[in-house]
This record gives C-alpha cells, sequence and structure tokens, in this order.
C-alpha cells in the first residue's frame, strides 16, 4: 500500500533553516509529481510547493518563494523541503502528499515545524 513518511521537522529559531524528508513507497514513485502542503492551528491546509514526476518543474506558494526549495531523488523515493529563513508564520505540520493515484490522492502523517525563539 501506498506510504509516506515525513520527518526532520523540529523547533528552530527564527532566520534558521529545516530540511523535511518524505519517504514514500508502495507505488511507482518516478512517474508521480509530490507536494507539500501545511497547516497552521485555527486554519486551513494550504500547499506549500509542489513538483513534476522528473523534478523538471516546480511551483511555489508567494508566502515561500525564493526560502523554500522543493527537489526529489527519484532513486530513494523520497522528496525533500528545503527551508531557509524560516519566519514564526512558518509555524505548521508540515505534510506530503501524491499526485491523484488511480483517482487518490495519499497524504503523509505530517512533521511539526516549529519557528520561534
Amino acid at each position: 500500500q501506498v506510504q509516506l513518511v515525513e520527518s526532520g521537522g523540529g523547533l528552530v529559531q527564527p532566520g534558521g533553516s529545516l530540511r523535511l524528508s518524505c519517504a514514500a513507497s508502495g507505488f511507482t514513485f518516478s512517474s508521480y509529481g509530490m507536494s507539500w502542503y501545511r497547516q497552521a492551528p485555527g486554519q486551513e491546509r494550504e500547499l506549500v510547493a509542489a513538483i513534476t514526476s522528473a523534478g523538471g518543474s516546480t511551483n511555489y506558494a508567494d508566502s515561500v518563494k525564493g526560502r523554500f526549495t522543493i527537489s526529489r531523488d527519484n532513486a530513494k523515493n523520497t522528496v525533500y523541503l528545503q527551508m531557509n529563513s524560516l519566519k514564526p508564520e512558518d509555524t505548521a505540520v508540515y505534510y506530503c502528499k501524491t499526485a491523484r493515484i488511480w483517482g487518490t490522492q495519499y497524504w503523509g502523517r505530517g512533521t511539526q515545524v516549529t519557528v520561534s525563539s
């Protein structure tokens, strides 16, 4: 079955960096686009960044452009989110998600990112 496991979250000071990873299994990873979402307390889940199956195209939310970078390693079945210049408003649970696989999108369980001094 499809599994997505996020890691790399934690507590970081404003201006710091974190690198999130999402390890995928149960499907042909290299055939599907992947994305990162986040959800802060009391807010709706929002798209942060997305990447195509081969990694040739990416897109970002305006709020993270120039600070976050999404990438993938298809040999390792892993998608990454490098987050630099973190701000308190980046505090959220971060989730990775697959593109539709036979009509279904799959989510990981999320990893907490807290930006605070």
